[in-house]
């Protein structure tokens, strides 16, 4: 699909109505059927994507209207995946007491988020994200993302050790399923014409950026002991390289999503650091595209992406955490900037991250969302211009 210089775009998820809320909070609880569900959340799909081609963006997504959060929805689609609280996590780790202070510390509930753990062999019950594209291809003609968890952050996640080691003796062993899963999902969506599928990766940031008791985090049940991170960004790499072995070229762009969290909106409590650590790293990667975050400082400086010759970027010029919304030219100068290192034909726009990453804690309001986008577009109308 012919895109305009400068596309704009969503990261993923959107804020999600009670209805949703609702009906995620009974279909769990057994009180309503998946198809009962299904109907809400194509609705709430709908008005998601409603928002997004009124404010004129170029690349919509569903908003992942129908997942719980970012990563734990695959536990409804893997076999042998159990869903697990924080809270049922304590019971796995060796250090409760770090592990709980390292929760306070990210404003983070244990009992209100989840994680998946594989607990026997996996493989796809069903498409993890296939049928969402379909739905949404349905009723736009406009370009459309896909969003996935990528096989490095699926690995850290489901690998526990006291559930796990019995079928999976290593993540590495683990691993490898991951990637024909992804690989499997991968295939169907290019099949079926998606335009853009990106595999998020956040844990990344992690591996550098967390000096404390760095091998645990609020999203994974990462309970082995701590890696160099050397090691686990060279292994995060060949993962993704080996899901992407053989799959572009077929019409379909590719990119990977880092940041560094987003699972508050209190600026202080999340990673900080520049890309500059992981960029050799990212360069590697076999992707069309970086999703990188930089509307918030804590991302550092720009001109690291000079060493992304090659590939496309997608450029956050709205922080989906703060209240205030950006100005049109705060993100038309970010915008010439990055144009300062790469070519303006390999630049989008998007938010640094997603609006709901999760169900029960959206970052912003739908209408506050809406603004910041509608502004995003009004900065690549102008830089078109120029």
């Amino acid at each position: 699909m012919k895109l305009p210089l400068f596309p704009t775009t969503v990261v993923g998820s959107w804020p999600r109505s009670r209805e949703v809320l609702l009906g995620l909070r009974e279909k769990r609880a057994g009180r309503m059927t998946e198809d009962e569900f299904q109907k809400i959340a194509d609705q709430a799909a709908l008005e998601c994507l409603k928002a997004q081609e009124e404010s004129g963006i170029d690349i919509v997504s569903d908003g992942e209207q129908r997942r719980d959060n970012f990563i734990s929805f695959v536990a409804d689609k893997l076999e042998n995946v159990r869903m697990l609280t924080v809270a049922e996590l304590l019971d796995y780790v060796e250090d409760k007491a770090s592990f709980e202070e390292i929760l306070g510390t990210l404003d983070v509930p244990a009992f209100s988020l989840s994680n998946p753990a594989a607990i026997g062999k996996i493989s796809r019950r069903k498409p993890l994200a296939l049928d969402e594209y379909q739905f949404l291809r349905k009723h736009t003609d406009r370009a459309i993302k896909v969003a996935l968890p990528g096989p490095y952050l699926l690995t850290r996640s489901m690998w526990v050790e006291g559930l796990s080691a019995a079928t999976y003796p290593t993540k590495e062993s683990l691993a490898e399923d991951v990637v024909r899963v992804l690989r499997e999902e991968l295939e169907d969506l290019i099949k079926d014409g998606v335009d853009f599928v990106q595999f998020d990766e956040p844990v990344l940031t992690e591996l550098v950026f967390t000096q404390k008791n760095a091998n645990r985090t609020f999203m994974c049940g990462a309970l082995t002991a701590k890696a160099d991170a050397e090691e686990e960004l060279t292994f995060a790499t060949g993962l993704i390289n080996q899901v992407m072995e053989g799959m572009r070229g077929n019409g379909t762009r590719i990119g990977v999503h880092v940041c560094r969290g987003n699972w508050s909106t209190q600026e202080n409590v999340l990673l900080r650091g520049p890309y500059s650590p992981l960029m050799p790293y990212l360069a590697e990667m076999n992707v069309d595209q970086l999703i990188l975050e930089y509307a918030t400082p804590r991302a550092g400086e720009l001109e690291v992406v000079k060493s992304l010759q090659g590939k496309e970027l997608g450029l956050g010029v709205v922080n989906p955490r703060t209240e205030d919304v950006e100005s049109v030219q705060q993100m038309v100068q970010k915008a010439q900037e990055a144009a300062r290192f790469l070519s303006p034909e390999h630049i989008f726009l998007n938010p640094d991250c997603g609006f709901g990453t999760f169900a029960q804690r959206p970052m912003n309001s739908i209408e506050r969302a809406k603004e910041k986008l509608k502004m995003m577009v009004q900065a690549a109308e102008i830089l078109r211009k120029q």
